[in-house]
């Protein structure tokens, strides 16, 4: 097998506990690479449309990348795949840690689990040897507590898990699959397929070697990057990065329009000002509860840490600082500049297995709801949810995790709730169900663009040409952006499938990623093959929603997120995005057709791979 690979895919069906390894084949090694690319073509290929989400036919894959377990700096991501209980269609969420390294260690680069346990279950990988184990203690354990009854009862302490808390099992539409206590795969309810299918956890131990095909070249690449971060262009982001994680500029951002403000509604400079935005950022309190920091595997940065409160209205012992995306979520997105509310919330997403994107969002809009009289304080049960109320905040977010109450109706995320209220869908910020993340395309319209076409919806890590665009002066001329946000995703996609971290961009990696995969496995990479596995990896996705029935260009994007109407005030004042023109352009780069937004067959049968693909749009 190549470099990079451990050669194997592993297939559990709960219903049957049939239990089946694959060989790892070298086309679609080549071909899809890792992540959600060789997890697209396996769900595409064992799954039929029309499956229930929550059902026993639908799919979730844990998926490594070819850079994890090989010492390849900041290759430590790994990427959940399956149906999406809350969009209904195709769904991938990524994480970091050092689960994905140890699954491949342990012998597979995959595990894809179907069917369904009649009681709680995990799976036991140790070194290849592979059980379906009884879960029933475990079971209503938050994911702390999970993790460290899993240990216990394996009595291996190294061990690593992807589990879900009482969110998954509860079945909620915002439930993460989650590891090492606070890393998650959270977007589009991967946590309510596992709780669906009873199993809590995949547990992986392993001690493998991953073959590297030039282990000298790999050294000397690894040594460029480390100099890089230490002294090159970027070392004082990258330093600050390391101190304070990706909320270092929580404030700024809300400011200049970046990071939404009262559920999309409001203006950062106005509605929130300068003194709030600011006790967001990461660097006013991460000195009073650090403890001490945390890196992913092979991570040069270390963006996280852990966090101690001693004191105050919500103290914890051992909790986490929040990313960014949080401290948008359950900060600014509800004027809300209680840092220690944020942590409190945080740590309860955590424990209880929520995406905190979803969560934080979810709230907003039923404070919007609560303001405008839609909701009211009977239906909240005493708990006043106005805005910048951050003891309201910390009690509906555990009245959500307790699964009580009106935070039972809120468990299944805004656009659901919404549904079942009957109210409030003015004031939704979704994308095919799915809350949209704290970076607003009307700054950087490339994101309105991601946030849009992606397979997987609401997505501000795919694309690439939102990547600086708010600094550019031409970033609200649409026409001829096709072939250049082809080239900037076709490399972004790589270093999405290889399992590195979106982070080694400010380590000059991006430029590095294919001199990575290089080395790691030994084939080149160059532009055209790369634009290739983009469209390859971009196009069975897209592929498994169309024939789940989407049609792309029925939807419409949240008029908030693209300034319809603009905004009056503010640095974004005047501003539409005009994201379906976007789309358009990207569409035709990828060759895929316009009025029908199928790939077009002469690129499909061009690329190989596809093969299931081309009989399911074209009938042959």
């Amino acid at each position: 097998m190549k470099g990079g690979y451990a050669g194997k895919m592993l297939f559990v069906d709960l219903s049957s506990r049939k239990i089946e390894e694959k060989k790892l084949t070298d086309d679609v090694a080549e071909n899809f690479i890792g992540g959600y690319g060789i997890g697209g073509k396996v769900l595409y290929e064992m799954m039929k449309p029309g499956v229930d989400p929550l059902g026993p036919d639908n799919v979730i894959g844990f998926v490594t990348g070819p850079l994890n377990a090989t010492g390849a700096l900041m290759g430590g991501r790994y990427t959940v795949v399956c149906k999406s209980p809350v969009s209904g269609t195709w769904n991938d969420a990524n994480s970091g840690g050092f689960f994905g390294p140890e699954l491949k260690k342990a012998g597979y680069d995959a595990v894809f689990v179907s069917g369904a346990s009649d009681k709680p279950v995990y799976i036991w990988i140790n070194d290849g040897n592979v059980e379906i184990r009884d879960a029933s203690k475990l079971w209503g354990k938050d994911s702390v507590e999970t993790l460290e009854a899993l240990k216990e009862e394996t009595g291996e302490r190294k061990l690593r898990a992807s589990l879900i808390g009482p969110a998954g099992e509860n079945l909620s539409l915002m439930a993460a699959v989650m590891n090492e206590e606070h890393r998650a795969a959270g977007r589009g309810g991967p946590g309510a397929v596992m709780g669906s299918k009873k199993l809590k956890a995949l547990a992986v131990r392993g001690t493998q070697k991953i073959p590297v095909a030039e282990p000298e070249k790999l050294a000397e690449v690894n040594k460029t990057i480390r100099e890089a971060a230490q002294n090159g262009p970027m070392a004082q982001v990258v330093k600050a990065f390391g101190q304070l994680g990706t909320g270092m500029g929580t404030g700024a951002n809300a400011l200049s329009g970046d990071t939404p403000v009262k559920n999309w509604g409001g203006v950062g400079i106005v509605d929130f000002g300068d003194e709030n935005a600011h006790k967001l950022d990461s660097g006013s309190f991460d000195e009073k509860y650090r403890t001490k920091k945390y890196a992913c595997a092979n991570c040069i940065i270390g963006c996280g840490a852990d966090y101690e409160v001693k004191d105050g209205k919500w103290p914890m012992k051992q909790t986490f600082r929040p990313e960014y995306e949080t401290l948008g979520s359950f900060g600014t997105m509800m004027l809300n500049d209680n840092a220690e509310s944020v942590l409190k919330c945080n740590d309860i997403c955590n424990r209880v297995g929520f995406d905190t994107i979803s969560m934080g969002a979810t709230i907003a809009w039923a404070m919007e709801c609560y303001e405008n009289g839609l909701i009211t304080k009977a239906d909240t049960e005493g708990i006043e949810l106005t805005w910048g109320n951050g003891e309201a905040i910390v009690d509906m977010c555990q009245a959500i995790a307790d699964h009580q109450g009106f935070g039972k109706i809120l468990s299944l995320g805004s656009k659901a709730a919404s549904e079942k209220i009957g109210k409030g869908e003015d004031y939704l910020v979704c994308v095919r169900g799915i809350e949209l993340p704290m970076h607003d395309p009307k700054l950087a319209p490339g994101y309105g663009r991601t946030y849009y076409t992606d397979p997987t919806p609401g997505r501000h890590v795919k694309g690439g040409t939102q990547t600086g665009q708010a600094r550019r002066p031409d970033k609200y001329n649409y026409e001829g952006t096709g072939g250049k946000d082809l080239k900037m995703t076709s490399g972004n996609e790589i270093l999405q499938l290889s399992g590195l971290c979106l982070m080694s961009q400010f380590t000059g990696m991006r430029e590095m990623t294919v001199k990575l995969m290089e080395a790691v496995t030994g084939e080149a990479i160059d532009e055209a093959r790369q634009i290739a596995i983009l469209k390859r990896t971009m196009g069975i996705r897209h592929a498994f929603n169309l024939r789940e029935g989407l049609k792309p260009f029925d939807i419409e994007m949240p008029k908030r997120a693209v300034g319809e109407p603009p905004q009056a005030e503010g640095p974004l004042k005047g501003v539409t995005v005009d994201y379906k023109l976007l789309a358009k352009n990207f569409f035709a780069a990828m060759d895929w057709d316009i009025e029908t937004c199928k790939p077009k067959r002469e690129s499909l049968e061009a690329l190989g791979g596809m093969e299931a693909v081309i009989k399911d749009l074209y009938g042959e």
